[in-house]
């Protein structure tokens, strides 16, 4: 129970820092108040909870130097729950990647209102996580991993710039 106490916490803290950041970047507030609603769900709930905290309410180590999911302390329940959450949430860049029997992968552009969310979920993590805002230094560490089309990239980056400097 202590576990999804504090899962529970996390997730309202994370929720009120990215509203604070979206209202800032003029993500409309409907997006803001319904930011990751699917982690209340039975989709997502108990795996976020039994990944990131102990029976005993600690927090799980599960995210490399780089802040990414270390995939040796993650499991395929969580697995599971991540693509539930990447469907069902188009304000994550993997939800705007196209696998297909041609391409392979192909980066969709992104709509603007998602790409300011993402920004605002990037500076809200770490906001919740650490205390700091630095979506910068975290894209630094992370956006070549990421698959972007060309025109989301670059508006990513002219916004972190603009927003986060």
């Amino acid at each position: 129970m202590k576990a999804h106490w504090q899962y529970f916490k996390y997730v309202l803290r994370h929720k009120w820092f990215v509203f604070l950041h979206c209202r800032r970047l003029g993500v409309p507030l409907w997006r803001a108040i319904t930011h990751d609603w699917s982690k209340f769900t039975p989709a997502e709930w108990s795996p976020y909870v039994h990944s990131f905290y102990n029976p005993d309410g600690s927090h799980r180590k599960v995210r490399d130097a780089s802040g990414a999911y270390d995939p040796t302390k993650i499991s395929r329940e969580f697995d599971h729950a991540w693509l539930h959450h990447l469907h069902n949430n188009p304000h994550h860049w993997q939800h705007w990647v196209l696998l297909n029997d041609e391409d392979g992968m192909v980066a969709l552009e992104m709509p603007t209102t998602y790409v300011f969310e993402m920004l605002a979920d990037w500076a809200g993590a770490g906001q919740a996580i650490t205390g700091k805002v630095n979506p910068v230094g975290w894209y630094q560490k992370n956006g070549l991993k990421m698959t972007l089309h060309e025109l989301t990239r670059a508006m990513v980056e002219q916004l972190l710039l603009r927003y986060f400097q």
